[in-house]
């Protein structure tokens, strides 16, 4: 991996022992409720406004010694957003698509050595999943703690595009809930039914989303086509705003790369294995992955374990994202097959962090204690930064060209 173009971080989510499924919605069967759905024994959810409006930009726990108390709640993510703007001066936009609750997609762009769209080369995406607590805490302290400090230019000259709140209906319901909600809130595919509404975002992605064409027999975490699951794919890859959001964020900052290799190429079936990267050459396949950017891809992401591993003596592993469990959908793999699948598009690597260790005492395991959020954000902000620190040192490309 060049980091040519972009280095993706997809869907930031606590990790538990089954990471970002319970182990009955892993067997397929319906989520448990909790009995008391609106007590939560997490850390409580902020109220009022801290950033007041915009006009006060968040610090975290990098750039001060601080205990925090409380998470952001919908409208303070928002408020913080408007916060590093209005302070350091970043450049905020919406996507062009608005959630069933008529919500928009904000995102952040920061950094960079160009003037151009092109010059960003790092994407950072949170909250994917809604009842993940603490992901857009995690981004937005991040980003406010890097402005803040601001006295190594290295990680700022990757730049960096964020996006904050990625399902701001599926977080507001969660917060509002305390039901350990998972997906969006679109009800078109429910039925009628409540706990059928709502599509998982993370497999709504076109990689291998029609997932009984590419294999008639799946295990249940993979993806499903029932409503009633917590990883109904939806009704068409890219169905819900909130997905081509995402995907218009790549599609906007993007760079044109040239590539031989196309995982849709018909002329490799039945051929296919870890063989020669030359592609061609005697017969042999070699789209995917080439060892060069495998390496890279290694080496970055040990880079981010390792940092996490030592900022609040928990430990992380880093392995293929297949090892936790196989997904289709997936809005990792998306991003790093888009340059296959079509050469015209940017070159991605994605990485996807699992952050926490689980609160077996919440109403919801993804609800951390007030001791597990602050180690959460730490962890968060010190493989993030080794990410960028990764990404400058292995090499962004020509981060000027348009």
């Amino acid at each position: 991996m060049k980091f040519a173009s972009l280095c993706y971080i997809a869907a930031l989510a606590p990790l538990l022992s089954s990471a970002c499924l319970l182990p009955e919605e892993r067997a397929g069967l319906p989520r448990k409720v909790p009995l008391l759905r609106r007590q939560s024994n997490g850390i409580a959810i902020g109220t009022g406004d801290r950033y007041s409006g915009g006009t006060i930009a968040p610090r975290g726990v990098g750039s001060q010694t601080v205990t925090l108390t409380s998470l952001l709640n919908v409208d303070e993510i928002a408020s913080g957003l408007k916060g590093l703007a209005s302070i350091y001066g970043i450049s905020t936009f919406t996507t062009p698509y608005t959630t069933y609750n008529g919500a928009t997609i904000s995102n952040g762009k920061v950094g960079g050595n160009g003037t151009c769209n092109n010059a960003y080369r790092v994407y950072l995406n949170s909250s994917i999943h809604a009842r993940e607590r603490g992901a857009s805490d995690g981004l937005l302290f991040f980003i406010g703690d890097l402005l803040y400090a601001n006295k190594n230019n290295t990680a700022l000259s990757t730049g960096i595009v964020f996006i904050p709140l990625s399902n701001p209906d599926g977080v507001a319901y969660d917060q509002s809930s305390n039901s350990c909600w998972r997906k969006n809130r679109n009800p078109a595919s429910s039925g009628g039914s409540a706990s059928s509404i709502g599509v998982d975002l993370n497999r709504n992605f076109d990689f291998i989303w029609d997932l009984t064409w590419w294999a008639s027999s799946v295990r249940s975490e993979v993806a499903s086509t029932s409503p009633s699951s917590e990883v109904f794919h939806g009704t068409a890859a890219f169905s819900e705003p909130e997905t081509k959001s995402i995907k218009w964020v790549m599609d906007t900052f993007s760079k044109s790369k040239t590539s031989t290799m196309n995982f849709l190429n018909s002329a490799y079936n039945s051929v296919r294995g870890i063989l020669s990267d030359t592609p061609g050459t005697n017969g042999r396949y070699g789209e995917y992955t080439p060892a060069a950017e495998n390496t890279d891809n290694i080496k970055a992401a040990t880079r981010i374990g390792s940092a996490m591993s030592t900022t609040a003596a928990r430990t992380y592993s880093v392995i293929l994202a297949a090892g936790l469990y196989p997904t289709s959908g997936a809005s990792d793999d998306y991003s790093y097959s888009r340059h296959f699948a079509d050469t015209s598009k940017n070159l991605i690597h994605g990485y996807t962090v699992e952050f926490g260790f689980g609160n077996s005492a919440a109403s919801c395991p993804f609800y951390p204690t007030q001791a597990q959020h602050n180690s959460n954000i730490k962890e968060i902000g010190a493989g993030f930064m080794e990410l960028l620190l990764a990404a400058a040192e292995i090499g962004l490309g020509k981060t000027t060209a348009c």
